[in-house]
């Protein structure tokens, strides 16, 4: 059977599925980026350089997220957190009916609650997606954590299009999601411990000893963690901001992980 996939943001996770996926699977993309003034480049006569994207990966661009979203049956919503939301309702305006809507984006509960709500009343099925790990370099082996009431057929359908490793987390929509943001306080609040840690051993000169103390993979840990901030800092940023709401609606004050959003924040700039 073939499947015809949409990606709503075509950034470096909509990339890497689109990369590795089986042949039998089609894709045509929007993001929002192209949507913007200024999408020529000075001559003019070249295309944003997502298009050039779009051409490379054999990808079809379409020009709103309304015309990508209409009549397709397996939608991956892949934004920045700031714009999950609005992704999801600018896609419920032209849903197929019980089309599966996947939440891929790293907000809190509520927000995908909220996404959820928009999807549901328009007809189609949304299924809160967490992706567990780096995209790249696992692509579509990436761990995903699905739920939500259509997570059952939802985790089915995203094998069929090519995912290998998908779990079934429960029913209720911000399940999946509360899993990543939680666990995202420690992951991401360690990657700017790290960034905080360096600053200091660089402005002492004593980055060799520092690092030689925590251990002999020390070194290497370091140059990850900042060269993920540095490379991601603003998308990290923003979603620790969601990670934030999650901690508050816990009755949890996001004292460290405000410090985070600041740090994620700064590296990247």
């Amino acid at each position: 059977m073939d499947y015809s996939v949409t990606l709503i943001g075509f950034g470096e996770a909509a990339i890497n599925f689109v990369e590795a996926s089986p042949c039998n699977v089609g894709f045509r993309a929007f993001d929002i980026l192209t949507e913007k003034p200024g999408n020529a480049l000075p001559d003019g006569d070249e295309l944003h350089p997502k298009h050039a994207d779009y051409a490379r990966t054999g990808v079809v661009g379409c020009t709103s997220n309304a015309e990508a979203a209409e009549n397709s049956h397996y939608i991956l919503s892949l934004v920045t957190a700031d714009q999950a939301l609005a992704a999801a309702r600018t896609s419920a305006q032209s849903i197929t009916r019980d089309a599966f809507y996947f939440d891929m984006n790293s907000v809190a509960p509520d927000t995908k609650r909220a996404a959820a709500a928009l999807i549901d009343e328009a007809g189609g099925r949304y299924v809160d997606v967490a992706i567990m790990a780096p995209v790249d370099p696992l692509r579509l082996a990436v761990p995903l954590l699905v739920s939500g009431a259509h997570a059952d057929r939802g985790a089915a359908a995203l094998m069929a299009i090519g995912f290998i490793d998908v779990c079934v987390v429960g029913n209720d929509v911000g399940r999946a999601s509360s899993i990543k943001m939680i666990r995202s306080v420690m992951v991401k609040g360690q990657e700017a411990l790290t960034a905080e840690m360096m600053l200091a051993a660089e402005g002492a000169g004593v980055v060799d000893e520092v690092l030689g103390s925590l251990g002999d993979n020390w070194h290497a840990k370091a140059i990850y963690n900042l060269e993920r901030m540095r490379t991601h800092g603003h998308r990290r940023a923003a979603e620790m901001e969601e990670a934030a709401k999650t901690l508050s609606a816990l009755g949890v004050q996001p004292l460290m992980t405000n410090g985070t959003i600041q740090r994620q924040r700064e590296m990247a700039a």
